[in-house]
């Protein structure tokens, strides 16, 4: 069941979103060689908790796999879902940041992927696509188009680059669950879930884009996905209120 949110609630989604993207920019500031993914996580678990709010993903157990961090921070290879550890950043990594809390009884959830120094001319095209693919996908949640616009909007963007996508995972509506319907996949087949587009939707839109195949692995902690062939991964995502005035990307700083 795909759940339009009143006035009211995307008013608090708002603040959610905003908590989110207030942290990621911190984030962003202090990730640096030498700065180990668990201080990563630990200064995302703080900033949550002093803005009222608590964290998403800890603690989350969709499969009966309990995820123990707040923050999913993935380097290189790693799609999404790396848990933090004492593992060091190295200059020349790549390093995808996805987050969410809940406030108020609303989630926010957004990523993004950023450089660690100067990294190679591929990782830095790669993630260009994939940032870009996220905007024309955004670009299309508008009301009356389908999912299947916004699929075909990252799948293209990607693929014309000469990058692939992830199958595996894809985006979702979001509210007052972490994960609602719809689910918004960054490719398209005939035969998917093809729902029309409402004002009052709230999608997180999320490209995971690889630098070579769209293949991946999960790890022995039953979390980190990695890329079958070992090659770079990024993703980017939004939390965005499908409106009758367009797409309001909610995680976004003005």
């Amino acid at each position: 069941m795909i759940l339009l949110k009143s006035r009211e609630q995307l008013a608090v989604m708002r603040k959610a979103s905003r908590i989110v993207a207030e942290i990621l920019l911190e984030l962003r500031k202090i990730v640096a060689p030498g700065v180990t993914t668990d201080e990563l996580d630990a200064l995302a678990e703080r900033l949550t908790l002093e803005k009222g709010a608590r964290p998403a993903f800890k603690g989350y157990a969709p499969r009966g796999v309990t995820y123990p961090k707040t923050l999913c921070v993935s380097v290189n290879e790693e799609i999404v879902h790396g848990i933090p550890s004492g593992r060091k950043i190295k200059p020349g990594d790549i390093v995808s940041l996805d987050f969410g809390v809940v406030y108020d009884g609303f989630f926010g959830d957004a990523a993004v992927t950023v450089p660690v120094g100067k990294v190679s001319a591929r990782a830095v095209k790669l993630m260009e696509v994939t940032r870009n693919s996220l905007y024309a996908a955004i670009e299309h949640a508008r009301v009356g188009n389908r999912i299947s616009d916004i699929a075909c909007a990252v799948q293209k963007t990607a693929v014309s680059a000469g990058f692939s996508v992830v199958e595996d995972f894809a985006g979702h509506g979001i509210g007052r669950s972490l994960h609602e319907d719809p689910q918004v996949p960054n490719y398209f087949a005939r035969g998917m879930p093809n729902p029309r587009l409402q004002a009052g939707m709230v999608l997180a839109i999320e490209p995971m884009v690889n630098e070579g195949t769209a293949r991946l692995k999960i790890l022995t902690d039953g979390w980190t996905a990695v890329t079958a062939d070992g090659k770079l991964s990024a993703h980017f995502e939004h939390s965005v209120a499908i409106t009758d005035n367009g797409p309001e990307i909610l995680t976004e700083l003005n």
